[in-house]
């Protein structure tokens, strides 16, 4: 069992956990993820390990409600136990000495983009993150992203904070004012659609995307298959060969097709997860 030792909202529909799990703290990576589950016959769900403290034995955990799973996870509190926990899984982040790198977050992505960009920036390399979001409300982690980034740019759809537009439009500026060649990698972490449009966005300037997919997952392990993508023509699993791929190689309408495999399915368990809350009340 892993205890749940402090438990906030970020933003509506989102919440950061902090859970007490001193082996997987000690072995995790920047890049690196977990697979939990809420209850005994509860789903599967992977999460990036979004921090973590070596010296406290813990790690940081962000689940942003999409479905039945999700919702149970976001009703645990404090002090309550996760049935299961396991990791850290995946391929580190491979964190080399560039001059520059820009890390892209959108929405939740900015979970995953921060211990990355934190890595980054320990390593000495100039760090450039650009942060969006639907709104202002759904931005969190602000002052966590600009304390390990030397330049922090936020954007929203809708104008409420920052500049008014998507992350590709201040992304594509960057590439296009670096005459010196001095960015070295783009990271890219957030919905698909916007993984999609950002690697579309530096493949004319040659510069390495790497973007962390988010395609189903089942076991964590390789044997289902469920995470499959294809990259460079090629099948690869995203729980053991990733979760992190070269953006110019990935299949990204494959990939945004099977996502939408169990929407029906997951739309109706959440229906019914929501109603069984409301009745327990």
């Amino acid at each position: 069992m892993s205890k749940i030792l402090r438990k906030r909202e970020l933003a509506p529909k989102i919440c950061e956990m902090v859970v007490e799990a001193p082996r997987i703290a000690h072995k995790a990576q920047a890049g690196q993820f977990v697979v939990v589950m809420a209850e005994e016959t509860g789903e599967r769900v992977p999460l990036t390990i979004a921090d973590f403290d070596r010296g406290q034995g813990t790690i940081t955990l962000v689940v942003m409600v999409v479905g039945a799973s999700s919702l149970k996870l976001s009703r645990l509190k404090a002090g309550d136990e996760l049935y299961a926990l396991i990791g850290p899984l995946g391929i580190a982040s491979d964190i080399e000495a560039f001059d520059t790198v820009v890390m892209v977050a959108g929405g939740v992505g900015t979970a995953p983009i921060y211990p990355i960009a934190r890595a980054f920036h320990d390593r000495g390399c100039r760090v450039v993150t650009i942060q969006g979001a639907r709104s202002k409300e759904l931005l969190f982690w602000c002052d966590q992203i600009a304390s390990v980034s030397d330049e922090h740019i936020l954007t929203t759809d809708d104008g409420t904070a920052g500049r008014k537009g998507l992350v590709t439009e201040p992304l594509h500026e960057l590439l296009q004012q670096d005459t010196q060649k001095r960015i070295g990698c783009v990271y890219a972490i957030g919905p698909a659609i916007m993984m999609k449009f950002c690697s579309r966005t530096t493949k004319p300037f040659g510069v390495k995307t790497v973007v962390s997919l988010n395609s189903i997952m089942v076991d964590g392990t390789g044997m289902c298959g469920g995470c499959r993508v294809e990259v460079g023509g090629q099948t690869r699993f995203t729980c053991v060969d990733g979760p992190e791929f070269d953006g110019h190689l990935v299949d990204w309408d494959l990939l945004l097709s099977r996502q939408k495999v169990y929407v029906t399915h997951e739309g109706c368990a959440l229906e019914r997860a929501t109603q069984e809350i409301s009745v327990a009340r």
